[in-house]
C-alpha cells in the first residue's frame, strides 16, 4: 500500500457544494422575501467565493464572513429583506446543514479504501455546526477516523497549524510523511497546504480548470475512482 492515510477535503471533493448552496440559498431567500433569481445566486456566490479567499489569508474571521456575505449581497443589489443579517445567516447555515449531496463515486472510493484498511480523516475549512451535520447524515458518516474542522483548530488550510493538529489527532507525528495523501479541490488551501507541509498532494480537477498558481502537485485527477489507483486499491482489497 502506497499510502496509509488520506486526508480528504469535504467541499467539491466528497460533497458536492453547488448542490448544497443552491438549495440552501433558495429556501432561505424565499423565507426573508427575496426571489433567489440568477442574477441574486451569482452575486452571492462571487462575494462568498471572495470572503473564502479572504479567510484562507486571515484577511477576514469566519464569525464576520457569515454575515458580511450577506450585507454585502444586499447592499450590491439594493435588497430589503424581512430579516436581519444576522437571522439570514442562521437560517442559511440549519438549510445547508441539511444539504447533504455526494460527488459521483465519493461513496464507493471512501468504501473501498476503507475496506482495503487505508485511514481516512476529513480536513475542512468549512463552518463546523455545517460540516458536521452534513458530514453525520451522510452514508461516509462512519467512514473517517476523524473530522478535523478549521474551526477547532484555530488555523485555515493552507497554513501548517492545521496539519500539524490533523497529525496530532490522527497520531500521525512518528509516521513518514510519504505515506500520507490529501486529496482536494482547492490549489489555495488543499494543495498548497499539502506541498508546503511536505505530504504528497491529489489535485481533484473534474472541470480540468488551469492551474493558475503554477503550483506543482504530485496528481492531478478528474474521477475521484482515480485515488485507489494512487494507493494501490481495486475493489477494497490492496494491490
Amino acid at each position: 500500500m502506497i499510502y496509509t492515510h488520506i486526508l480528504f477535503d469535504a467541499d467539491d471533493t466528497l460533497y458536492d457544494y453547488p448542490k448544497a448552496e443552491n438549495h440552501a440559498l433558495n429556501r432561505t431567500l424565499t423565507e426573508a422575501g427575496i426571489a433567489c433569481t440568477g442574477e441574486v445566486m451569482r452575486a452571492y456566490q462571487a462575494i462568498n467565493q471572495q470572503l473564502w479567499r479572504d479567510l484562507e489569508q486571515g484577511l477576514v474571521t469566519q464569525a464576520a464572513l457569515r454575515t458580511e456575505r450577506f450585507s454585502r449581497l444586499f447592499q450590491e443589489l439594493g435588497l430589503t429583506p424581512c430579516f436581519q443579517v444576522e437571522e439570514i445567516s442562521e437560517r442559511y447555515l440549519g438549510q445547508l446543514g441539511q444539504g447533504i449531496f455526494l460527488i459521483d463515486g465519493a461513496y464507493e472510493l471512501c468504501r473501498d479504501l476503507n475496506e482495503a484498511g487505508v485511514h481516512l480523516a476529513i480536513l475542512t475549512n468549512g463552518i463546523k455546526k455545517v460540516q458536521t451535520s452534513r458530514i453525520a447524515g451522510s452514508e461516509l458518516a462512519e467512514m473517517f477516523e476523524a473530522v478535523i474542522v478549521s474551526e477547532d483548530t484555530g488555523y485555515q488550510k493552507p497554513h501548517p497549524g492545521i496539519f500539524d493538529y490533523a497529525f496530532d489527532i490522527l497520531g500521525l507525528r512518528s509516521t513518514d510523511k510519504s505515506r500520507v495523501l490529501i486529496v482536494g479541490d482547492s490549489l489555495t488551501s488543499d494543495m498548497k497546504g499539502g506541498f508546503n507541509y511536505g505530504i504528497d498532494t491529489c489535485w481533484f480537477n473534474p472541470f480540468r480548470r488551469p492551474n493558475t498558481l503554477d503550483l506543482q502537485t504530485t496528481y492531478e485527477i478528474h474521477r475521484l475512482e482515480e485515488v485507489k489507483e494512487l494507493t494501490g486499491v481495486r475493489n477494497g482489497e490492496s494491490r
